[in-house]
């Protein structure tokens, strides 16, 4: 009977390759050079230069947002952490395509964003631009009054907090406006204002009666062309009145 018998000195058949390790193989990505590396971080610090340039500028179009015209969220943010009574102006300016609000009753102004808020109330039927709606977080359950609220700018330049029931978007027959802080105006702007006749002369009026004054005890007239000016700014602004472009935020 035969038998088969394996030759010590034949070459073993070649081992057939792990296919575990050659899908590792085949996943691992190619290591990227010095260069290409830097290339890439290079290119994302560009991006994100031109996002912050970007939030600095003072916007002319809005993000529809709840059915609401808002100025980009990152401007915002910027906006709200300090206090910009000209871009306040140019935003309320005749045109512009932000979405007004109007209190629904007298409240006490706080901004939530941790910048600059007045220490005036805010005054049933006094017009706000809408910047950003807050949703209230209840956990998925249907909350009586949780409605959350917006964020909100003033005409004199601050952000405040309102809980939704605060604002409603229906026009009132006389709106009311947060005084423009005239001290606080670059210097360009209220140029422009006195520039029209009708504020110029109101400017130089409240001038010589309130003799600089803009706090304490101050004369009857004052008080009324100091009400007189306020409504002449408004007004200007409201009918379309020339302003300067103001400068990118910081």
């Amino acid at each position: 009977m035969g038998s088969l018998v394996a030759c010590g000195g034949a070459t073993p058949p070649p081992s057939e390759p792990d296919p575990a390790e050659a899908d590792m193989t085949a996943a691992a990505p190619a290591a990227k050079s010095g260069g290409e590396a830097a290339e890439e971080g290079d290119g994302k610090k560009k991006e994100e230069d031109a996002a912050a340039e970007a939030s600095r500028q003072v916007p002319t179009t809005c993000e529809q947002r709840d059915n609401m015209c808002m100025p980009p969220m990152a401007f915002v943010k910027r906006l709200c952490s300090g206090f910009y009574p000209d871009v306040a102006l140019s935003l309320f300016a005749k045109g512009t395509p932000f979405t007004r609000g109007y209190l629904t009753r007298d409240t006490e102004a706080w901004n939530a964003s941790g910048g600059s808020s007045s220490n005036d109330k805010l005054l049933f039927d006094e017009e706000v631009l809408i910047l950003y709606q807050r949703v209230a977080d209840t956990g998925g359950m249907v909350v009586s009054g949780a409605g959350g609220g917006y964020d909100v700018l003033r005409w004199d330049g601050t952000c405040a907090s309102l809980m939704t029931e605060e604002v409603r978007l229906h026009v009132p027959p006389k709106p009311k406006f947060a005084p423009i802080p005239w001290k606080s105006l670059d210097q360009k702007t209220r140029e422009a204002f006195q520039a029209d006749e009708k504020v110029g002369k109101l400017v130089a009026e409240r001038r010589k009666e309130c003799k600089g004054a803009t706090m304490g005890a101050v004369s009857a007239k004052c008080e009324k062309v100091d009400k007189q000016m306020g409504a002449a700014l408004i007004e200007y602004v409201r009918g379309g009145g020339a302003l300067p472009t103001p400068g990118p935020l910081q």
